[in-house]
């Protein structure tokens, strides 16, 4: 065989050079690493070669290797766990700059046995070469703020669709087939934000129960695609995918995991990060370096504060944004990316770094802005250029439409983009991701149908997921007959997608909510890679393509209306020269609102004004949006109106409405636990004036 050769400290992982193949890997504290290659079958291993090291790189290059090879490493150094040291050669460890992997983690003895050789149990990386050249389409730019985000799983979305040929469900090719496309363009979806596509692992725990890491929060490497979804096993699918839906206009988001990775505790066996670098890549206990400091939630945390960490992520978010197409990222616990010693800081390293990237500072970046860490809230803490899910948004929303007392002062703050979170510098409305349901919970339908979680099928004891979901199960708790209660329902879920279409801010649809998906009450299906978490697309009932046409209007109606995605934070300034302000809230009677109807246990019923400047000599445009969340139906004295007066255009009490009709009349009788909407035309002409809501109109 060829005589290993020295070879590059950079790139890091596998380079394929037409000639040989220059591998490199970090490892500041390792006494040795070597490289391991293994047959075709990845069971039997055929050479061994130790590497030379440059800084804290060991590196090396083998003329005449070709793609395809399987490979590993042994990082030779301390066992000195109080130093925070694992090192153990017996260990066969992934490359965690892989380009694909090979095989899955099996969980035997031998990975845990200190002595044993792990080699036959362990998943390996396979040598790539570069992808072929393709005549990519433009990606697409939807407008900030105008966006319609669906989130989706990429099996799951496409699992159990009777329009993908079998072979395809459930794999990046399905998401790609043209009716599958053209079901997100009818809804109006201009981006998908994809749940994890990195490679994931399926722990032990899970696999004694029979479950999976089906969501995919549990990342074993970063720059590979999750094989399962691959349904001709190459990575060119993913990126066909990716072409495939931007040449109908909607760009790709992917969820990423950088916060942790798949090792978990300290005493779980060594797969990569930990046998090459405990100590060069995770945040240790100064206490006591044998344990991590665990802000995820996951047993162990990923040190963004080191160098070579955020080189990882670096290096990580530019080969999907570049290999592949991506257009941003959603970064799962993300205060754990910006947080120093004194805490999360928008200034941190790796944030900042993001901030100067030429590639990278273009993307969509999207913040999950919650960890597990005791100051680990961080809503509204990003810096500009970010956005972040608000699950302030979430929590009013359904808490109003369940009936909570005094929610509607809430409730209006989120209608109007949230501004007491994100009016400040260099931020916009279009930062606060709205959203009434995600992957994260129950789903719109087990909103309104479950009063508490039914999680048992996850193994452990109905104790994980959330126990705050703010739901109302209307009188049965899941399936039932009753039309009485089925009927409110429907009504209940047209009422929180309308309020979500109707808010300033970014709208997030979790996929199947506009049919109606349920997950029989489970509010975390992580683990469950079944029909339970799959999304239903066969035999949709009456009412499942009755609230799927429902979702098309707002969506259309959302597209239609300028009012609804304004740049700009409304805080009831004049929009003419008559003083009309650009956001009124108006109480049933035609006044607008006080402190006291805010702070008003009772208030349950109130409007939403929004008015435009005149433009080109024409008058403003204005709308009116009513929510009852009342029991029983509210007479609403309508604002004055100048022309033909308010037409009704959307009335959730009356889905099929089809076309705008007139409003006659000065008031007009809101049916309980609705929302409709109006719209005109005005000539300027003055509101009944400006309430006075903290936070939104001051």
């Amino acid at each position: 065989m060829d005589t290993l050769q020295a070879g590059t400290p950079a790139p890091l992982g596998a380079t394929f050079d037409g000639g040989g193949v220059n591998f490199a890997v970090y490892s500041a504290n390792a006494t040795q690493i070597e490289l391991c290659l293994f047959d075709a079958s990845g069971a039997k291993e055929l050479r061994r070669v130790a590497l030379v090291k440059t800084g804290d790189v060991w590196h090396g290059y083998l003329p005449n290797l070709k793609p395809g090879q399987l490979y590993g490493f042994r990082a030779h150094g301390p066992h000195d766990p109080a130093n925070g040291h694992l090192f153990n050669p017996a260990k066969l460890l992934l490359d965690p700059y892989a380009r694909e992997i090979a095989g899955t983690a099996r969980w035997t003895a031998a990975q845990t046995d200190f002595n044993a050789d792990n080699a036959s149990d362990m998943p390996k990386a396979r040598v790539t070469e570069p992808l072929p050249p393709r005549s990519a389409p433009p990606r697409p730019r939807a407008e900030k703020g105008k966006e319609l985000i669906c989130e989706l799983h990429v099996k799951g979305f496409t699992k159990e669709d009777p329009a993908v040929p079998q072979k395809l469900r459930g794999t990046c090719a399905a998401l790609a087939e043209p009716g599958v496309i053209d079901g997100l363009k009818k809804l109006g979806v201009t981006t998908v934000e994809l749940l994890p596509v990195q490679a994931k692992l399926h722990d032990a725990r899970l696999e004694k129960l029979g479950l999976k890491n089906y969501w995919g929060y549990n990342t074993l490497g970063f720059f590979a695609p999750e094989t399962e979804y691959l349904a001709t096993g190459k990575r060119e699918e993913f990126r066909d995918m990716v072409d495939a839906l931007h040449a109908a206009g909607i760009e790709v988001i992917l969820d990423v995991v950088y916060n942790h990775a798949a090792e978990g505790k300290a005493h779980e066996p060594a797969l990569s990060f930990r046998g090459l670098d405990n100590a060069g890549y995770y945040k240790l206990d100064p206490a006591g370096k044998s344990k991590y400091i665990d802000e995820t939630g996951c047993g162990n945390t990923l040190d963004a504060g080191k160098p070579a960490v955020r080189r990882l992520i670096l290096d990580s978010l530019r080969y999907w944004a570049e290999e592949f197409g991506v257009d941003g990222f959603r970064f799962d616990l993300a205060p754990v990316l910006g947080r120093t010693a004194q805490g999360f800081d928008a200034n941190a390293p790796l944030l900042k770094e993001i901030a100067a990237d030429p590639v990278l500072s273009r993307l969509r970046l999207i913040a999950e802005p919650w960890d597990t860490a005791a100051d680990g809230y961080r809503l509204g803490a990003f810096p500009a250029g970010w956005r972040e899910w608000n699950d302030k948004f979430r929590d009013a929303v359904r808490a109003y439409w369940r009936g909570d007392a005094g929610k509607a002062g809430e409730l209006a703050s989120r209608l109007a983009g949230s501004a007491d979170i994100f009016d400040k510098p260099g931020r916009a409305p279009a930062d606060s991701i709205n959203f009434v349901a995600c992957h994260d919970g129950f789903t719109l339908n087990d909103v309104v149908s479950y009063d508490s979680k039914h999680n048992a099928a996850n193994g452990e004891g109905n104790r994980d997921g959330n126990d705050s979901n703010f739901s109302a199960n209307h009188g049965a708790e899941g399936e039932t007959p009753d039309p009485a209660i089925r009927s409110l329902r429907e009504r209940q879920k047209r009422n929180m997608l309308a309020t979500l279409f109707l808010a300033q801010g970014t709208p997030m649809l979790l996929a199947g909510d506009e049919t109606g998906n349920s997950q029989q009450g489970n509010n975390n299906a992580y683990c469950q890679d079944n029909a339970t978490g799959w999304v239903g697309r066969d035999n949709l009932s009456a009412d499942a393509r009755a609230l799927r046409a429902f979702a098309w209007k707002l969506a259309a109606f959302r597209r239609e209306q300028k009012l609804l995605t304004q740049e700009k934070f409304l805080h009831g300034r004049p929009v003419d020269k008559s003083g009309t302000p650009d956001l009124q809230w108006i109480s049933a009677d035609g006044t607008p609102m006080t402190e006291n109807d805010w702070n008003s246990p009772w208030k349950k019923c109130f409007g939403m004004l929004l008015s435009a400047a005149p433009e080109d000599g024409k008058s403003g445009q204005r709308l009116l949006a009513v929510f009852n969340a009342a029991a029983n139906p509210v007479p609403f004295t309508l604002p004055p109106a100048s022309g033909a007066g308010w037409e009704r255009a959307i009335d959730t009490s009356e889905p099929d409405l089809k076309a705008p009709d007139a409003a006659a009349g000065k008031t007009y009788t809101v049916p309980a636990r609705a929302v409709v909407v109006f719209t005109q035309r005005a000539a300027g002409l003055p509101g009944p004036g400006h309430g006075g809501k903290p936070g939104i109109n001051g």
